[in-house]
C-alpha cells in the first residue's frame, strides 16, 4: 500500500491540463465527473480490445493517512496473450504488468494517468516486445483521448 501510495505521489507530483508525456507519464484531464470518465474508461479499454483484471481503491489508505478524497481508483488491463509474451521473453519488465492507469478526481474534473511504455522499449533485447511496448503506448494515449 505504501508503495502505492508513493506512486501516486510521484504521478500527481507532474500534472499538467492535457494529455501529454512528462517524465515517463502519460497524463490527461477529463471534464466529466469521477463516476463518468471510470465508467468511460473501463469501456474504452475494453473497445480497444484489452481486458480490466482489477479495479483497485486507493482511497482508503489516503484517508486513514488524513487526506480527503474518496475517488482515486488504480485500474489494471492487459491482453492476457501479450503479458504471458513480455513474462517469457523479457521477465526484467514483470514488475510493470499488467498495465495501470490510475484515475482520481481533481475538483469537477477527472485525472487520468499511466506509464509511456514506449519508455521500457529501451530495455529490451526483443524487437517484437520493443513494438509491442510502443503500440501499447499508441493504446494508452487512445483510450485516453476517448475519455473526454
Amino acid at each position: 500500500m505504501r508503495r502505492l501510495f508513493t506512486l501516486l505521489i510521484l504521478m500527481v507530483w507532474s500534472f499538467s491540463a492535457v494529455a501529454d508525456n512528462h517524465g515517463g507519464l502519460i497524463m490527461h484531464r477529463s471534464t466529466q465527473t469521477f463516476p463518468e470518465a471510470m465508467l468511460a474508461l473501463q469501456t474504452t479499454i475494453a473497445e480497444h480490445g484489452y481486458t480490466v483484471s482489477r479495479v483497485q481503491r486507493v482511497d482508503i489508505g489516503l484517508t486513514k493517512s488524513g487526506y480527503e478524497t474518496d475517488k482515486y481508483r488504480v485500474v489494471f488491463f492487459g491482453k492476457p496473450s501479450e503479458i504471458r509474451a513480455v513474462k517469457h521473453s523479457e521477465p526484467q519488465l514483470i514488475a510493470y504488468l499488467p498495465m495501470k492507469v490510475v484515475i482520481f478526481s481533481e475538483g469537477n474534473e477527472t485525472m487520468l494517468v499511466a506509464a509511456d511504455t514506449s519508455e521500457y522499449s529501451r530495455r529490451v533485447k526483443q524487437p517484437h516486445i520493443r513494438d509491442l511496448l510502443v503500440r501499447w503506448n499508441n493504446d494508452i494515449r487512445s483510450i485516453f483521448s476517448d475519455v473526454k
